[in-house]
């Protein structure tokens, strides 16, 4: 398949911001991904090596051992929605990564299928040997598309502070590949970024208390839930950062619009419930599902001032697992 020459933009690169080749710095986010793509293709080929015959025991299970390596995929995938893709918004480009997530999505529920399949006694073998070469060719064109149509893409817009935050968010979501070092740029371009007007060292005062900027940051991430807010615009302008985060966020989320921020499968959803807040039609909306072990509580409420104005949307989402096992009652203090 072909591979991006990246060298045919590194010029231009350089006039922008002093760098040379990103493919080729330890650490940059292009380098970086570039090289678990490599890591990628490394497995598909492990995983076609063993369909000649999937019938055989030995075969079957190097096969269910590929893809669960390819299952890996996901942090690949979730850095690239959620640290590059609100870059490639911002700059405009809007088409290309609601395409690519939804392919991604797609991906993911083939390797999760092809899984159960291959754990079942009663797998179609020829049908299930076709599904993961289909599977095997999405992955390879998301490879393609990776490198052709989103690197240049952003190596047009970005500056290197923006490529600079998005390597530092990075241990968010982890790498298929090790031992990443700290890239450090050379230069560091003015982004001129619009600085709001909050006065960081002062107090918070509200109808009930005050606080100053260290206290509220603390108690908000200290609460047993993860909180994300949506400002009436439909722009995400905070979120808690608890240690135990049911769903990852980075700094790259704020002044996003929510609904670039979930997968297209669930975009309607989420429009649905805002446009039934802004209309006055809920005050409210739950759901919960099951992640791994965990069972997810997730609430929208709308948030309205004294004369019901809409103000915005409030997520709130809790792991309630350990709440559910809760039985009779506990009036002393723990050991």
């Amino acid at each position: 398949m072909k591979k991006i020459d990246l060298a045919l933009i590194k010029n231009k690169l350089f006039e922008k911001s002093g760098t040379d080749n990103p493919a080729d710095i330890p650490g940059h986010p292009v380098n970086v991904l570039i090289k678990e793509n490599r890591v990628i293709e490394k497995i598909i080929a492990e995983v076609r090596s063993n369909l000649q015959d999937i019938t055989k025991e030995e075969n079957l299970k190097k096969l269910l051992a590929g893809i669960n390596n390819l299952l890996k995929i996901d942090v690949h995938y979730l850095r690239k929605e959620n640290l590059i893709f609100p870059y490639m918004e911002k700059y405009g480009i809007t088409a290309p990564p609601k395409v690519m997530w939804g392919v991604d999505d797609e991906i993911r529920e083939d390797l999760k299928s092809i899984k159960e399949g291959l754990q079942s006694n009663n797998h179609n073998s020829s049908a299930l040997v076709s599904k993961i070469e289909s599977a095997l060719a999405k992955v390879e064109e998301m490879i393609f598309k990776e490198e052709n149509i989103m690197i240049p893409m952003l190596l047009e817009q970005l500056t290197q502070e923006e490529w600079k935050a998005i390597a530092d968010e990075g241990d968010e979501f982890g790498y298929l590949i090790e031992n990443i070092p700290d890239w450090k740029p050379k230069k560091i371009l003015d982004l001129n970024v619009r600085k709001e007007n909050i006065h960081e060292e002062g107090f918070v005062k509200l109808p009930t208390g005050i606080f100053d900027l260290e206290q509220l940051t603390y108690m908000l991430n200290t609460l047993p839930f993860d909180i994300t807010f949506v400002y009436k615009d439909d722009i995400v302008r905070y979120f808690s950062q608890g240690s135990e985060r049911i769903f990852p966020r980075t700094k790259s989320v704020i002044g996003r619009t929510v609904s670039n921020c979930h997968p297209p499968a669930s975009v309607h959803i989420v429009e649905k419930i805002v446009e039934d807040f802004k209309a006055g039609k809920k005050d409210n909306e739950d759901f919960w599902i099951n992640i791994g072990e965990q069972f997810v509580y997730i609430r929208y409420f709308a948030v309205r001032n004294e004369k019901n104005k809409y103000l915005g949307t409030l997520e709130v989402t809790q792991n309630i697992k350990h709440i559910q096992e809760i039985t009779g009652e506990k009036r002393l203090v723990s050991d």
